[in-house]
């Protein structure tokens, strides 16, 4: 979840607008990462080292690799290592920052060791196999500087789907800022209702070309327009996601929560009596609007 809290992170902190993330995302690149941005990210070599090796390879037909050597930056077995390594996902996406000169190498500098400290993941490893505790301190950063707050079984619910969106859709989306909701038009919109002791219905709402790659994704398939079969899809979706959170609930507490059938929303307009959390996910294809609507909660404190 490195890329996807990466970019609300640069958006929190005004580095770059809505617009320009959006944009990134539709170009970021599937290409190698650049060895500089790399040798950065692991701290062995400056953004004003980068830069001078850079400026040199307009002058000479070299590797950007050969030239650090040269210049005494880096040595041969630290350039292994970085051609070897695992590339961290959010560094592609700083990359293409970068890359559209919206940010510099000093600017990717400074935020990489800002994130890294914020997020509480100053040494941490990040092509670790191990990353449960890493995703955790990231999760509970982002709501924390989202206001969002969050009981036990929302984090959980929240934490889960993230997950199934990265597992089942893609890794290519940022979660935006969450917020409560009085009312909200949807376009596009499935809901299922979890019924128990935390009893909530969730709405899934996006526009139709976003619900149409969305579905495509979802199936493996590639649908060319909103059809009963992308309403099905969605539906699915959320029916397998909510599936997994009521048996995780059972697993770690033996609480015994139900489903009701998912069905599509066709009304203009939801009205919501009781407490309910809009939280926007800003995939490259489109944005994908989570609601959660607060029915019952475990407990008289608990929020979301």
């Amino acid at each position: 979840m490195y890329s996807q809290f990466f970019g609300n992170f640069l958006l929190i902190n005004k580095y770059v607008t809505k617009e320009q993330l959006f944009d990134a995302m539709q170009k970021q690149s599937n290409d190698r990462i650049k060895l500089g941005t790399l040798a950065i990210s692991e701290g062995l070599m400056t953004a004003e080292e980068v830069d001078e090796v850079i400026i040199q390879q307009t002058h000479e037909d070299k590797k950007f690799g050969e030239l650090a050597i040269e210049q005494g930056f880096l040595t041969n077995d630290e350039v292994l290592q970085l051609l070897k390594a695992q590339v961290p996902s959010f560094l592609q996406l700083a990359q293409t920052f970068v890359d559209e000169e919206i940010l510099t190498n000093q600017d990717l500098a400074n935020i990489i060791t800002e994130y890294r400290s914020e997020s509480e993941i100053y040494d941490l490893d990040f092509t670790s196999d191990d990353q449960k505790d890493t995703i955790e301190k990231l999760f509970d950063n982002f709501f924390v500087m989202s206001e969002t707050p969050l009981s036990h079984y929302g984090r959980m619910y929240l934490e889960l789907l993230f997950n199934n969106f990265i597992r089942f859709i893609g890794e290519d989306f940022t979660p935006l800022d969450g917020s409560a909701i009085t009312e909200f038009a949807p376009e596009k919109c499935v809901c299922q209702k979890v019924i128990g002791d935390y009893s909530v219905v969730t709405y899934i709402d996006m526009d139709e070309d976003t619900a149409v790659e969305f579905a495509s994704r979802y199936v493996g398939d590639q649908f060319s327009e909103y059809d009963e079969y992308v309403s099905a899809s969605l539906e699915d979706f959320i029916n397998l996601h909510n599936g997994v959170f009521i048996v995780n609930v059972s697993n770690e507490d033996n609480t015994d929560l139900e489903l009701d059938i998912p069905y599509g929303v066709k009304d203009p307009l939801l009205i919501f009596d009781k407490k309910a959390y809009l939280f926007p996910v800003m995939y490259s294809f489109g944005v994908v609007n989570i609601i959660l609507e607060v029915i019952k909660i475990e407990t008289e404190d608990s929020e979301v």
